[in-house]
């Protein structure tokens, strides 16, 4: 029996971008899928979007939460399969085979990662990331450098992942990435791309907030000299590209 994989999508009032990870997720030639929608209470028409694939979606539900954290961690607890992969409102599947290329011939893998391409409202491609490429073999301490993969091109044993923390408001993937990645063992470079990514602007306010809270969750799990090295190296690469690209962040 192939593993069942919990797709995971946290939305609130995306309705334009909701149907497109829909469909990406419904039309997977891969027919193991826990599909788990967490909705933060939209008025926007999401719910109608939701209820139009109901009979595709193992799980739905629409209420208040406490932000993007606080509904991955309830798509978490929902779950039922044996990975999990979150793919949030405007993430979408890479390509409708993507599952079963990864799978038909598994390696029991605690984790399964790649690359993410950047699209915009049109679909048009900016190509993989630039800021950072993941790298060829993958540890917890490899997120010293930040979400070396992103998040949507992650799967992950479900046995393995932790609870997000929410005393952090930006950068909690981060910590949920280092913590999940203590408990793995073996882990997989499948060298393809396996999400599609929504770019769009990057807010100046959340930058400062951002590079704090980001400073805290390193100090608690590496060195302080290696933190210091890594977020030097971080902001600078960070602030030359995104000056440089006009604010899209790829």
């Amino acid at each position: 029996m192939k593993p069942i994989i919990s797709i995971i999508t946290v939305v609130f009032n995306r309705v334009k971008e909701l149907e497109k990870t829909i469909k990406s997720v419904v039309s997977q030639e891969y027919p193991y899928i826990d599909y788990v929608v967490i909705d933060g209470g939209s008025t926007d028409g999401t719910i109608e979007v939701i209820k139009k694939y109901s009979d595709k979606i193992s799980y739905w539900v629409s209420e208040k939460d406490n932000g993007i954290y606080d509904a991955m961690n309830k798509g978490l607890k929902i779950a039922k399969g044996d990975y999990v992969w979150f793919l949030n409102a405007g993430d979408e599947i890479y390509s409708e085979n993507t599952l079963k290329n990864i799978f038909e011939n598994s390696e029991d893998s605690d984790v399964y990662y790649g690359d993410t391409e950047y699209i915009d409202e049109t679909g048009k491609s900016y190509g993989t990331r630039t800021l950072k490429k993941p790298p060829k073999k993958l540890d917890w301490k490899k997120f010293i450098n930040g979400m070396v993969v992103s998040h949507q091109s992650m799967i992950i044993r479900k046995d393995k992942t932790v609870e997000y923390d929410l005393q952090y408001k930006h950068c909690a993937d981060i910590d949920w990435a280092i913590r999940t990645f203590k408990n793995c063992k073996k882990i997989t470079n499948t060298n393809s791309i396996l999400s599609k990514f929504l770019i769009g602007g990057y807010s100046k306010k959340n930058i400062i907030s951002s590079n704090k809270e980001r400073y805290r969750i390193l100090r608690k799990h590496f060195s302080l000299p290696s933190v210091w090295l890594s977020h030097f190296k971080l902001s600078f690469e960070f602030l030359k590209y995104y000056f440089t690209n006009k604010k899209k962040l790829y």
